[in-house]
């Protein structure tokens, strides 16, 4: 099954143009900008705020946003976080933003840090727990973000 999802995920990002508008990260957002936001949103939804650090050159990156669109884990993610998505281009973009949730980004992307709605750190990847995305398919994402819901309280 999970190598089914990983030639479905794989066969999707091929056949998408690879525009700016489908990729995943926007190369041009202020990373510490969109956080904030999220970070207001969550207080008023009640809910953490999951921040997914990755590149539009990754596949694995890709793979995890697809997951977040469709399949079980899309459900889990929309309903229990408040995503904000930053790129960090060839490791020289917001490194400093991954490094302040201590995040090692060389460990692997995608990683993630899940934030309390006041913006405290809850949860970090910090083994490259995602970055092998496309191998996980959609019911490893899944349990890896039901597990990450639960602690950060956002499921009971």
């Amino acid at each position: 099954m999970r190598k089914a999802f990983a030639i479905a995920l794989l066969a999707a990002a091929a056949a998408a143009p690879a525009s700016a508008a489908t990729m995943p990260y926007d190369e041009a957002a202020d990373a510490r900008a969109d956080i904030r936001a999220a970070l207001a949103e969550a207080k008023r939804a009640k809910v953490p705020v999951l921040v997914v650090f990755g590149a539009n050159w990754c596949g694995d990156c890709r793979a995890l946003d697809l997951s977040f669109k469709s399949g079980a884990s899309a459900a889990l993610v929309a309903g229990s976080f408040r995503v904000v998505k930053v790129n960090v281009g060839r490791f020289d973009r917001n490194v400093d933003v991954a490094q302040s949730y201590g995040v090692p980004l060389k460990k692997g992307i995608p990683a993630v840090a899940v934030l309390s709605q006041d913006g405290q750190l809850l949860e970090a990847t910090r083994a490259g727990e995602l970055a092998d995305a496309r191998s996980m398919g959609d019911s490893g994402i899944h349990e890896f973000f039901s597990r990450i819901a639960r602690k950060a309280g956002a499921l009971p």
